[in-house]
């Protein structure tokens, strides 16, 4: 089992500058680092203050001059708001810097609130038709010279500049639906997947569409699966530890619906979370359901889990950091995660 850190710079109020998160999320990627993490990852994500990256290839690239050993991850690039010219010439500019380091994710979108912000108001939903043709546009640009005519982008003969130092440079997929799975199985693209708010039942639904894209793609290498997961762990001596990282969960979740609604503007890139009271009928809002779901725990809980993830066959766990938590407490979990976890699956 490898394990990667998913952060972005979190801002619930404007109590913390950008400038304090932005070292906050550097000191937690050093420390991943030097606690065996292969790869961090940051995604992108437009006018939220609760989830801060417009764009992750700057921070990965200050990051790929601190650290030596991690790889560096943009988990993941939306595809309908990018052109595959410039994809593949930020991605292989990354992977140059960081010399060799760099992994990619798509995917598709999420947030209509975005969408009307930098796609022209195009459904979300449409989103997975940009990906499906940025995947392959950009390989042949790393390749070499190409001219693309698309349904979406049109362009004359052009190619990557740089070229990426790896070859091949790993791309990875977000993916939920059965057809995500295939395309990136076919495509021979690893798979990131996340459960969210669902229990591990769902790993094993996700795990389940994942093996069945190989099945029908038995010539295609197998590719990496990874499952994200929001991540606290907190010490054995405190039976109640585990409350305050469900209810940090909890407010997170409850934020996520409120953009994802996209039914209130936003002001000056804050939205409170939706209601407690929205969610009286919604059982997996709740505490100790959120104790169940999320990986929230002691070393020994978190522990047990997560080999049960590794015999579905999973290859890496991400260790979702983004929680609304303060930074102390995120380094606390993060340090019992190091010292306590990772060497039972070394």
């Amino acid at each position: 089992m490898r394990f990667s850190l998913f952060i972005h710079m979190e801002r619930w109020d404007d109590s913390v500058s950008h400038r304090q998160l932005f070292e906050d999320l550097t000191e937690l990627t050093l420390m991943a680092e030097a606690g065996g993490f292969g790869t961090v990852w940051i995604g992108e994500h437009h006018s939220m203050e609760y989830t801060i990256s417009p764009n992750p290839m700057p921070q990965l690239a200050y990051l790929a001059a601190r650290t030596s050993t991690i790889r560096l991850g943009a988990g993941t690039i939306i595809a309908p708001f990018w052109n595959p010219i410039r994809v593949a010439g930020e991605a292989a500019l990354l992977d140059v810097i960081s010399d060799g380091r760099a992994e990619i994710g798509l995917a598709r979108g999420a947030y209509q609130f975005e969408f009307d912000r930098m796609a022209g108001g195009i459904p979300a939903s449409s989103g997975g038709n940009h990906l499906r043709e940025l995947v392959p546009a950009v390989r042949k640009l790393w390749d070499g010279d190409y001219a693309h005519d698309g349904e979406i982008w049109q362009f004359p003969t052009s190619t990557s500049v740089p070229k990426p130092i790896q070859q091949p440079l790993p791309i990875w997929i977000a993916a939920r639906d059965p057809e995500s799975h295939k395309f990136a199985v076919r495509n021979g693209c690893n798979v990131m997947v996340t459960p969210l708010m669902k229990g591990d039942e769902e790993v094993v639904d996700l795990r389940d569409k994942f093996a069945a894209a190989l099945a029908e793609n038995p010539d295609v290498p197998r590719p990496d699966l990874m499952v994200l997961r929001h991540t606290y762990v907190h010490p054995a001596d405190e039976p109640d530890g585990w409350v305050a990282g469900a209810q940090a969960v909890n407010r997170f979740y409850r934020t996520f619906d409120a953009w994802f609604g996209n039914k209130t503007t936003p002001v000056d890139g804050f939205l409170d979370p939706s209601p407690e009271s929205k969610f009286a009928e919604r059982p997996e809002f709740q505490i100790d359901a959120l104790h169940k779901t999320a990986m929230i725990g002691t070393p020994t809980e978190v522990i047990e889990r997560i080999k049960y993830y590794q015999d579905l066959g999973v290859d890496e766990y991400s260790f979702w950091c983004d929680n609304g938590m303060s930074h102390e407490e995120k380094k606390r979990s993060l340090a019992l995660f190091i010292e306590q976890v990772v060497p039972a699956f070394r």
